[in-house]
């Protein structure tokens, strides 16, 4: 069963610990976090991007998908199912097709546009008991096609979309989507804090969790973060031993060319990652 993720990230955030998403593009993708959750004992956030549900043939796909596979799989830890950087109109798509959880990316937008759609979100998902993230100044890197300079958020601006009764606030202060650059300045500790004490018991969400260094990640829990989402470092592992595999020459090898046994590295290498960000981010035995 999926639920919002307005409880676990409200108990993250007093217990000083994060709740990972980790963004699925397939069904191996989507197995290897349920599975990795349910033996970690941790809740877990499915972060789908408007690229990846459009290659998944559409939202109503993905949900049918991980509903069907929660049961089948017999998983009981709490599972969210959330639209990632999604558009206004993308929003009502995943509304629509059953995600429990939604985040509307208006940082593109003027703040008082922002503001305007946010609120508007804001009582569509509470009369659907829908949980809703939020984003003040832009993430940068790419992901799917959007596109972000970077820019910290404006703390003052932060309060305003915090306000308006949102579930999650993502604050850009320095991260970006992808690989870090080797001249990247680190995240903006000043920014959090401030926007921190603007926004109280506001779970805050901190964007392109791949590649942060440790003490980094586990500072930005101390000063509010509750949510890191985890996409390129999945990507870059299933990537990695999906390519030892084939260079080995295993899929020439017998019938290590079925796609079953061709994808298992990838797969396990996947857990692995997860697992690894779990523990990291304190969420294992959460749930």
């Amino acid at each position: 069963m999926l639920v919002s993720a307005k409880d676990m990230l409200q108990k993250a955030k007093a217990g000083k610990y994060a709740v990972g998403q980790f963004n699925i593009n397939n069904l191996e993708w989507t197995k290897a976090a349920l599975l990795t959750a349910q033996e970690c004992n941790s809740p877990i956030i499915l972060g789908v991007s408007e690229g990846a549900g459009k290659y998944m043939t559409g939202y109503k796909t993905v949900a049918a998908m991980v509903k069907a596979m929660i049961e089948e799989l017999g998983i009981t830890v709490p599972v969210a199912l959330h639209l990632d950087h999604g558009s206004y109109e993308g929003c009502y798509k995943c509304i629509e097709a059953g995600f429990s959880s939604i985040m509307f990316d208006g940082s593109h937008y003027p703040i008082a546009e922002n503001v305007e759609k946010t609120k508007e979100l804001v009582e569509v998902c509470a009369q659907k008991g829908l949980s809703l993230e939020a984003e003040v100044g832009s993430i940068g890197g790419e992901e799917d096609g959007v596109i972000g300079r970077g820019e910290c958020a404006d703390p003052q601006e932060c309060k305003q979309i915090a306000d308006l009764g949102v579930t999650m606030l993502a604050a850009g202060i320095g991260n970006i989507h992808g690989k870090y650059p080797e001249n990247w300045e680190g995240l903006s500790f000043e920014t959090l804090d401030a926007i921190q004490k603007l926004t109280g018991d506001m779970p805050l969400v901190l964007h392109g969790g791949t590649g942060i260094p440790e003490d980094m990640i586990k500072k930005a829990i101390s000063l509010g973060v509750a949510k890191i989402n985890v996409n390129t470092e999945c990507q870059l592992s299933f990537a990695a031993a999906t390519r030892k595999y084939v260079e080995a020459g295993k899929d020439l090898s017998g019938k290590g060319f079925d796609p079953r046994k061709l994808l298992a590295p990838g797969f396990e290498a996947i857990k692995a990652t997860i697992k690894e960000k779990m523990e990291l981010f304190g969420s294992v035995g959460k749930a």
